[in-house]
């Protein structure tokens, strides 16, 4: 029997594996997936634009008002990622309609500045099309500061008691639970942000997996090849070659999409660019670990990654297995096609479960979903970075994936007997009910 498990394994495996397909498709998600981590590169290198190419002209009618924006702006260079201030241009009074002129679609923003009697200053934004909306921001900003700027000085305002009107109020964050902090907080949001955007991959690789094994099954089934199967090996070692030859075949092609994520990084850092661009707005990747020890999530992560990874894997086998089951009652892919929507419909609903759990907190439709086995590998390491769940929780998670997983390969295995062979649709689920019942 090992032999043969081995054997029928290892042929279902290099059917996949070494396949034309499988080294062009992997090679075009190798570069899909280092071309959008290096995407603004990559635009950039073909006369594309994240911001850098912006050219602001500033009308100023005011004749005080441009240096005082000029210097606004710089404020925020840091901010408005490749911005060059000295792209700005200043032009002579009146001459609003040349500085129109000069524009050329989104590369080109007039600003122009007036004098108000009740505001100090009247501005107005000038574009072909709309334009960034952080950008916009930050020239609103930079206006708003000239104005201010200009009334401190038309009104001989005290600057330090301008100073004192604006500096926000000092906050104390106080938690009556003493285990809590504010930088643990902090960075919970951050992960419940970032964390459903890691799992997206693995998510992705549940749906290729249950296609493909039911898409194996029927291939064998209408071409009649799997008689010639059963009639030399059990149904048995047949249903667990399948399912040894499948997740296999998902952990290589898993690890193949991590390593090309890495290689992006690689090849971005080399380009000396950061990865600030590609996170989220308020991640700091230079102090991402520094932030990650402060607030306690990384230790926490010495137990999050391998309890992840093992409900990763245990949810592999219990996905294959259920795909195996209702693949070997169908006799075409059109039939299974129907038989695995709603296991879909369970894997996307985790999904954005996962994404919405800081939603739910104190809730126990999350904590009770955290438990359920087709669910529980995208919600618990969510739940568990954020501090909704504990280590135990996921504990009995994966007491119930293996359970599930055990009655599965008991009684699934004699669905399988009899589903494997059968090719008419008539009556099929009474007998496996029957079969199971034996």
């Amino acid at each position: 029997m090992n032999k043969k498990l081995k054997y029928l394994t290892k042929v279902s495996l290099n059917k996949k594996i070494k396949s034309k397909w499988f080294l062009i498709v992997n090679i075009l998600i190798v570069i899909a997936i280092v071309s959008l981590v290096n995407i603004d590169s990559i635009i950039n290198f073909f006369g594309g634009s994240f911001g850098k190419d912006t050219n602001i002209i500033v009308v100023d009618n005011t004749d005080r008002s441009f240096q005082l924006f000029e210097n606004a702006m710089e404020n925020t260079n840091d901010i408005i990622s490749g911005f060059d201030t000295s792209k700005l241009v200043v032009t002579i009074n009146d001459e609003e309609e040349a500085a129109i002129e000069k524009i050329e679609d989104n590369k080109t923003i007039v600003v122009v500045l007036n004098e108000d009697e009740e505001n100090v200053i009247a501005a107005k934004i000038i574009t072909e099309k709309y334009i960034d909306a952080v950008l916009h921001q930050k020239i609103i900003a930079s206006i708003n500061v000239v104005r201010s700027s200009l009334v401190i000085s038309d009104y001989d305002i005290n600057v330090e008691d301008l100073i004192k009107i604006n500096t926000p109020a000092e906050i104390e964050r106080v938690y009556l639970d003493e285990t809590k902090t504010q930088s643990e907080e902090h960075m919970s949001i951050i992960m419940s942000v970032v964390f459903p955007t890691l799992i997206l991959p693995f998510f992705m690789l549940i749906i290729f997996l249950v296609q493909m094994i039911g898409a194996e099954i029927n291939e064998e089934k209408t071409t009649r090849g799997m008689e010639i199967i059963i009639s030399n090996v059990s149904p048995k070692t047949h249903f667990i070659s399948k399912m040894l030859a499948s997740n296999i075949f998902v952990l290589i092609q898993g690890t193949i999409l991590f390593l090309a994520g890495m290689l992006g990084l690689l090849v971005r850092t080399k380009f000396n660019k950061t990865v600030t661009g590609i996170l989220p707005e308020g991640v700091n990747i230079s102090g991402l670990w520094e932030q990650l020890v402060e607030s306690g999530v990384a230790d926490k992560l010495i137990y999050i990654i391998p309890l992840t990874l093992l409900l990763i894997v245990l949810s592999f086998v219990a996905y294959s297995l259920l795909a195996g089951i209702l693949a070997s009652m169908t006799t075409s892919m059109e039939d299974f096609q129907q038989l695995q929507t709603p296991i879909i419909i369970i894997s996307v609903a985790g999904y954005y479960l996962a994404m919405l759990a800081p939603l739910f907190e104190g809730a126990i439709f999350i904590r009770l979903a955290a438990y359920l086995p087709f669910l529980s590998s995208l919600l618990c390491p969510a739940l568990l970075i954020i501090g909704q769940i504990g280590i135990i929780d996921v504990f009995i998670a994966i007491l119930l994936l293996v359970i599930l997983i055990y009655l599965m390969i008991t009684y699934g295995l004699k669905i399988y007997k009899v589903g494997i062979l059968n090719y008419s649709t008539s009556k099929l689920w009474l007998k496996m009910i029957k079969a199971v019942k034996e």
